[in-house]
């Protein structure tokens, strides 16, 4: 697997379709999903984490996508996880333990201790993977919509 950061000319439509993806296993739907939203903040977040927002590849095909950037959260400086994606005929063959690499090389970059993400208590997958990267749930966000958990970055 390697990464290549998003290009928005090249990869609109992938990383479009990749969220939306994401949007149906978390929620059932994707009619939350507003495409001209999505892409307007994901080039607003492309300028300023450029290393953040990458694609992941495998024999030269997208399988996934990683959306990665530095928040304020209580006072304090975090990393934080928009998007961990791969497409489901690849989930299950270790990639996700890829991304989480690349995620913390990221966030050791920024000098941040910890990482948080949000995910859907329904998303049975995600959260099982999430578990096993040491993941905390901090607790129910958006009207019990999402869990908020967080993560630990790894010293080297």
């Amino acid at each position: 697997m390697y990464f290549q950061r998003i290009n928005l000319n090249k990869h609109e439509e992938t990383a479009v379709s990749f969220w939306k993806d994401s949007f149906i296993a978390s929620f059932g739907t994707a009619d939350g999903f507003n495409r001209e939203e999505y892409l307007s903040w994901l080039s607003g977040q492309i300028q300023r984490f450029p290393d953040g927002f990458v694609m992941a590849y495998h024999m030269q095909q997208p399988i996934g996508q990683l959306e990665l950037s530095i928040k304020t959260y209580q006072h304090k400086e975090i990393g934080y996880v928009h998007l961990y994606y791969i497409i489901p005929q690849e989930r299950g063959r270790g990639y996700g333990s890829k991304l989480d690499a690349y995620a913390q090389d990221f966030f050791r970059t920024y000098g941040v201790t910890e990482y948080h993400l949000r995910v859907s208590p329904s998303n049975k997958g995600a959260l099982t993977f999430y578990r096993k990267q040491n993941m905390q749930a901090l607790g129910l966000e958006s009207d019990g919509k999402v869990i908020r958990m967080r993560g630990e970055v790894q010293q080297k």
